[in-house]
C-alpha cells in the first residue's frame, strides 16, 4: 500500500472516534434542554416578609410570612428571615435568623406563616427580612 492510501486511513480513523466521543456529548447537551429555556426563578423571589412587630408578652420579634407557591407544581418552602436593627445591613454585626418551613405549597397558592425571633431591646424597631429561601418540588410528608 503507498503512504497516500495510509494517511486516508488514519484521517478516516481519527474522524470515526471523533464521532464517537464527542456524539454522545453533543446529543447529550441536546437533550438536556431547550435552546434557551429560562432556569428556575430563584425560590427568595417566592417569598416576601408582610409584617414585623414585637410581641407584647414576650417582647420577641415576630416576622409575618407569605409565600407565593409556583404555578409549575407543588412543594416545600425553607425561609431563612433574618432580624436586624436597619434595613442596611452592618458588615460587623452578625444578624440573628430563624427558619420557617412551609411544606405543601400548592401550585399559584399564597400560605402564610410566622419567624420567631429573639428578645428585642425596649425602645428599638427592629427590621425583619428574607435572608434565604429554598424550593424542593414535589410531594411533600406531613410533619
Amino acid at each position: 500500500m503507498s503512504a497516500l492510501k495510509w494517511q486516508g486511513w488514519a484521517v478516516g480513523l481519527t474522524v470515526l472516534a471523533g464521532l464517537l466521543v464527542f456524539a454522545p456529548l453533543g446529543l447529550y447537551v441536546w437533550a438536556s434542554g431547550e435552546p434557551g429555556a429560562a432556569p428556575p426563578r430563584p425560590a427568595v423571589e417566592d417569598v416576601r416578609v408582610t409584617g414585623c412587630r414585637i410581641d407584647p408578652g414576650s417582647r420577641r420579634v415576630v416576622a409575618a410570612v407569605e409565600v407565593a407557591g409556583r404555578p409549575e407544581g407543588a412543594g416545600a418552602y425553607v425561609v431563612t428571615v433574618e432580624f436586624r436593627e436597619s434595613a442596611t445591613p452592618d458588615p460587623q454585626d452578625r444578624p440573628a435568623q430563624a427558619l420557617v418551613k412551609l411544606p405543601g405549597v400548592a401550585p399559584s397558592a399564597t400560605e402564610h406563616a410566622e419567624a420567631l425571633g429573639p428578645v428585642w431591646p425596649a425602645g428599638r424597631t427592629p427590621w425583619c427580612g428574607v435572608a434565604a429561601a429554598e424550593f424542593s418540588s414535589g410531594p411533600t410528608p406531613a410533619g
